[in-house]
């Protein structure tokens, strides 16, 4: 199943795997990796805030819809258009 945390370790797992294999320098290396490490905590909070407010607004937007539904538009216009109607003859 699709999850954005398994993409971002994974991301994260190649370029860790990168830096190890290429980068000689274990002060480089450590810093390089702390990074990655960081890097990978910043995206999965922003992708859980941002998952967090979208469904939300969703949710939000659902509750607005269905109370719209439940409005009664036909009387609402029947009340309207009786003011438009002829008037009688006496």
């Amino acid at each position: 199943m699709f999850t954005a945390d398994a993409i971002i370790d994974t991301v994260q797992t190649g370029k860790k795997t990168f830096v190890n294999a290429f980068v000689t320098n274990e002060k480089v290396k450590d810093a390089m990796v702390e990074f990655i490490d960081a890097q990978a905590d910043y995206t999965k909070k922003a992708v859980k805030v941002t998952t967090d407010a979208v469904t939300t607004v969703t949710s939000e937007a659902v509750k607005q819809a269905q109370e719209a539904m439940k409005f009664d538009y036909a009387k609402v216009y029947a009340d309207f258009f009786k003011a438009f109607q002829p008037a009688k003859a006496k």
